[in-house]
């Protein structure tokens, strides 16, 4: 009969440890996953074929107020703050984001078409049925959770808007409510993505 140690039986015949899984926090859960606009309908004369957008787990922006600002560790840097309309700079990033970021986060988002990596400025382009002023129609505006950020003096028929409450996640998530409004022809989120080489 052969004797072991009792530490070299526990060694042996020990079940290998199992690494803790965690789950990754999904911090834009309140984001739709998926952003579509327009359609495929015939629409009058014009064929608007619809876009879809499809929200990227695992990636982030950060929207910084000075343009021209340089994040280091960012896989995009989108500094121009002219590109939108809401004269931010953004930043691209892998990963989580962590409490200590600063300046708007927001998630990242790519074009179903392609996979170019999209980042929402929370603005919403509007556009009604020419002879339909956008002024005529602020109470309805209003009523859908928005408000006019930048009038077009020369297209009276639309307007870059933004939510009421200033949040990114709310002008995403009214979309639909524009879109019911009366003599709406299209509404699409500002979605700012590095400019492709023809």
């Amino acid at each position: 009969m052969f004797y072991f140690p009792a530490e070299y039986f526990l060694q042996v015949y020990s079940l290998p440890l199992i690494p803790e899984v965690r789950f990754q926090k999904d911090y834009f859960s309140d984001y739709p996953e998926q952003i579509r606009v327009g359609s495929d309908a015939n629409a009058g004369l014009r064929l608007r074929a619809a876009v879809s957008y499809t929200r990227k787990l695992g990636y982030y922006a950060i929207h910084y107020k000075q343009p021209g600002t340089v994040a280091s560790g960012a896989i995009l840097q989108l500094n121009e703050g002219a590109m939108s309309t809401t004269g931010y700079a953004y930043a691209v990033f892998s990963g989580e984001p962590n409490q200590s970021e600063q300046g708007v986060l927001s998630p990242i988002y790519t074009l179903q078409s392609n996979g170019s990596l999209a980042v929402p400025t929370g603005q919403i382009f509007i556009r009604f049925a020419e002879g339909v002023e956008v002024e005529s129609q602020r109470e309805a505006i209003n009523q859908a959770g928005y408000e006019v950020a930048q009038s077009l003096p020369y297209a009276p028929h639309s307007a870059w808007l933004r939510a009421r409450s200033g949040k990114i996640v709310d002008a995403i998530a009214g979309i639909s409510q524009l879109e019911a409004i009366a003599n709406v022809e299209s509404v699409e989120p500002q979605m700012l993505m590095e400019r492709g080489m023809r």
